[in-house]
């Protein structure tokens, strides 16, 4: 045979491989509204930048007639890439082999490519479409799941791994994702959950659809297992590029730098954004965007928990974590989810060097049988133990209220905060004016002529004595007291100076944060 045969020979089986389950099922997969493994990754990685790996690839099951079905790659398609031209490993499942099912060789592939991430220090984007393990390879099925879990693990605070749900993801299937630090999902093409509909009907009689039960929605609004919800796979995959746009490869490097917009750029807008009523709302996205670079705000869970919003920017051209509480939302407080989300993203910025900016106006903990009964006490010290144990640098703006022990955890100077400002607005106390007079003065209210006068005296010196923050910066838990048009050269000349930040735990295998 010639060699000129031999590459035509080379062409075809390749050719063979990138059809997957055939065209008939690549149409099935089109006319579902969803891409095949292969387009996505066209969509996700610069333009001719991928390599794949194992295309060569075949299952080696010979029980229940899989013998006479085997097709190149398997049904999962591995390799790299880049996306802006930064090195990015990849694996995406092809629902046109088998369902996207996990067999013992799809496992192996994944595994390949999570050891080359972690070897050389690079993000690990999975594209997840499957039915599931592949029933006819039995607990071999399983153990491949267990194989990608424990490097899940060892990866995670290492490189930034990012899963996106582009159909099914169901059963043991949905741990890989939930091990991640960001999920991705597509409405009404995408969906998650441990047990399926069937099953819940069966075991609980609840009528329910995929979408009810693990839709994209559901998810980005509910349980909070998506952190980004969009309307098509293309906007999925966009959003994904954008992410890592702000991301370093791995735990040891900094994030990319872009020049930014003038870094003392002043903002007369802030001086006039807090409302004179100290119960009004207000949108700290809008306080946000005034301070950042460019206005540009990449949300994390943004229609989850919105009582705090989290999300990355750039600061003087620096990637930064954002940690603020939502006046306009439940008055900031923080709640149960509200906690664990925050806490959540303050441990990945602390995990990949992104300096932690916090802007706080939060009247407390929320307060009723529901929350303790659910356990906010656990929950709010995950975010307290979050912020303590971050070694990044950290910098506070407290915008307006700073009550209780939500003062203490939204990284205050006590909890190892490195610069920590506030504007003439801010009110530093136990509690807000009104609980503390009730509490304080009850007994001379008790005895008032007029109880609504005298309350509304004892409120207004309340006020004038406290809900101010001149006590805490006169003691030195406040470093500077600011206007807010200052705001943004503050916090970028505050980066400067901590650049060359050092702070260490005591040795230790890990702590024991109150899961």
């Amino acid at each position: 045979m010639s060699e000129e045969t031999k590459i035509h020979g080379l062409n075809d089986l390749k050719a063979q491989s990138r059809l997957g389950g055939g065209q008939a099922r690549i149409d099935a997969q089109h006319k579902k509204g969803r891409l095949t493994a292969r387009e996505r990754l066209d969509l996700l990685l610069d333009k001719g930048s991928f390599r794949e790996v194992d295309p060569f690839v075949v299952h080696r099951t010979h029980d229940f007639g899989l013998d006479e079905q085997k097709f190149m790659s398997d049904s999962v398609v591995t390799g790299w890439g880049t996306v802006d031209g930064r090195l990015i490993y990849v694996y995406s499942q092809d629902f046109t082999v088998f369902g996207g099912s996990l067999g013992e060789v799809h496992a192996e592939k994944i595994c390949k490519i999570m050891d080359m991430a972690m070897k050389n220090g690079a993000p690990i984007i999975g594209l997840n479409d499957s039915g599931g393990a592949r029933i006819q390879e039995g607990v071999v099925s399983l153990a491949g799941y267990a194989d990608i879990f424990l490097r899940n693990t060892m990866a995670s605070g290492v490189i930034p791994q990012i899963s996106a749900i582009m159909g099914p993801c169901a059963g043991g299937a949905v741990y890989s994702p939930a091990l991640t630090d960001f999920i991705f999902m597509t409405r009404n093409t995408s969906y998650m959950f441990v047990t399926g509909p069937d099953v819940v009907k069966t075991v609980t009689h609840e009528e329910v659809t995929q979408e009810e039960l693990g839709g994209a929605s559901v998810h980005s609004e509910k349980s909070g297992v998506c952190h980004v919800a969009a309307d098509s796979e293309a906007d999925t995959l966009y959003l994904i590029r954008k992410l890592l746009s702000y991301l370093p490869q791995n735990n040891m490097e900094d994030s990319p730098f872009v020049a930014s917009d003038d870094p003392l750029r002043m903002e007369e807008g802030l001086n006039n954004i807090i409302p004179d009523d100290a119960n009004k709302p207000y949108d700290i996205k809008e306080v946000i965007g005034m301070i950042v670079d460019n206005g540009q705000f990449f949300e994390i869970h943004e229609n989850y928990a919105q009582n705090v919003v989290v999300g990355f920017a750039r600061l003087g051209g620096h990637s930064v974590g954002i940690v603020a509480n939502q006046p306009a939302v439940l008055a900031g407080v923080l709640d149960i989810d509200a906690s664990e989300k925050a806490a959540r993203f303050v441990r990945f910025c602390d995990a990949f060097n992104f300096p932690i900016i916090t802007f706080e106006d939060v009247p407390g903990f929320l307060p009723g049988t529901f929350q303790e009964h659910h356990g906010i006490i656990r929950s709010g010290a995950k975010l307290l133990y979050a912020y303590c144990e971050a070694t990044v640098p950290k910098l506070t703006v407290i915008t307006r209220k700073a009550y209780g022990g939500a003062y203490c955890v939204m990284s205050s100077k006590h909890i190892r905060s490195d610069v920590n400002l506030a504007w003439p607005t801010a009110e530093i106390a136990v509690m807000g004016p009104d609980g503390a007079v009730n509490i304080i003065f009850r007994k001379e209210l008790e005895a008032a002529k007029d109880p609504i006068q005298k309350k509304a005296e004892l409120v207004a010196e309340y006020k004038e004595k406290f809900a101010n923050p001149y006590v805490a910066a006169s003691r030195g838990y406040i470093d500077d007291v600011i206007e807010p048009k200052e705001t943004r050269p503050r916090l970028i000349n505050a980066l400067e100076m901590l650049s060359n930040k050092r702070d260490a735990n005591p040795a230790k295998k890990h702590g024991n944060i109150p899961l």
